[in-house]
């Protein structure tokens, strides 16, 4: 039986990454980065607007590598902003189109993911998957409450790479994931630090909260930007793009890449030195309250994400956190092989996949338990 191949596509807001894998791993990765004039060119369209771009840049990459769409036995994507749902492998079906074409929950890179997966599934005549989206909800009650009952605080973040790396540092342990207490940090162009208990991410930053990073502002004044946004200077969709796709690093110095940024550090440039400590300063007092979510009870903090690939980032944390618990680092992400690796356990029959509007109206029984954390812990 000729080897078996699944496609993995993970767009996000400045690369797109692909690979093709087997049971073995992968036999080839690719990343393609968009720079901030390709960024510029969809500048106030909706994300589905570059649907066609990506699809070509994929097709155009498979092709330099001698890849054809038929040597699929699945492909799979990146999950985007669906409802709140449980862990697992997804089919790319109707409703999950419908839910991400609608983009009720926002505009997000990864909405393309599923989306692109299905394209080169249809070429392919194959099934296409989606696993751990961005919406996996595993937090506790005490998390959904903001402070106003006019807004609720919603599940989102980098579950895939987050869970992927949790996952593998238990293993690298001798231990499961179930057994650990973890803070997690990944650090990419978009950041999420998150508490992990019981086999779960209980807690976590989510869009509009938490740090700065490469190209979003986190977590703003709240009186200052409800002035702001009164101000008259912006309108919605221009005041939404400075603060989510021209925030952070961008904003501050006219660049997401945090490579040009230390060449400027080195060159002696204090702007960019401040930007980058005031980043990690942030960073680091979010770990600092992911860790208060356990209790102080952390068994390790893990940090991950394309900026862990900086020594200084990874070292200036680690010089704020490392009281915490031991820091081990995990550069980039492995979202690409967790994504194949959730298709492969499917085509195994080792999960069966599940579908969203079924997920979506699951019994309350079947729906993710909350560990029972803070306040009253166990």
């Amino acid at each position: 039986m000729a080897e078996e191949r699944v496609l993995a596509i993970n767009p996000g807001s400045t690369s797109t990454k692909i690979g093709v894998f087997t049971r073995a791993g992968a036999e080839w990765t690719a990343t393609v980065r968009h720079g901030d004039e390709e960024v510029r060119r969809f500048a106030g369209q909706p994300m589905l607007a570059r649907l066609g771009y990506r699809a070509g840049v994929i097709a155009e990459a498979l092709g330099a590598a001698g890849y054809h769409e038929k040597n699929f036995a699945a492909t799979v994507g990146r999950g985007g902003m669906l409802p709140p749902i449980p862990c697992g492998t997804y089919v790319v079906d109707e409703a999950m189109v419908e839910a991400l074409q609608a983009a009720r929950r926002g505009e997000h890179a990864s909405n393309l993911g599923a989306l692109l997966a299905l394209a080169f599934a249809r070429e392919a005549g194959v099934a296409a998957y989606t696993v751990d989206p961005v919406t996996v909800d595993e937090w506790q009650p005490v998390a959904r409450l903001s402070g106003s009952p006019l807004i609720e605080r919603r599940a989102i973040g980098h579950a895939l790479n987050t869970k992927a790396v949790a996952r593998r540092f238990a293993r690298e342990q001798g231990t499961r994931y179930e057994d650990l207490r973890l803070v997690v940090a990944h650090l990419g162009s978009g950041i999420t630090v998150s508490a992990h208990a019981g086999g779960q991410m209980i807690d976590n930053n989510i869009l509009g909260e938490g740090p700065f990073g490469p190209d979003r502002s986190g977590a703003l004044p709240a009186l200052e930007l409800i002035r702001l946004c009164f101000s008259g200077r912006f309108a919605q969709k221009e005041l939404e793009r400075r603060v989510f796709g021209e925030g952070g690093l961008f904003a501050y110095l006219g660049t997401r890449d945090l490579a040009e940024i230390e060449q400027r550090i080195a060159a002696g440039e204090a702007q960019a030195r401040l930007v980058v400590e005031a980043m990690m300063a942030q960073i680091a007092k979010e770990a600092g309250a992911m860790a208060t979510v356990l209790a102080g009870r952390v068994d390790a903090l893990l940090l991950t994400g394309g900026m862990a690939y900086s020594a200084r980032v990874v070292e200036g944390l680690r010089a704020a956190l490392d009281w915490i618990a031991p820091i081990h680092v995990y550069p980039g992400e492995d979202e690409l092989e967790a994504l194949a690796a959730g298709v492969f356990r499917v085509l195994d029959g080792e999960e069966q996949p599940k579908h969203l509007r079924e997920a979506m109206l699951a019994p309350a029984e079947e729906k993710p338990t909350r560990a029972p954390l803070r306040f009253g812990i166990d």
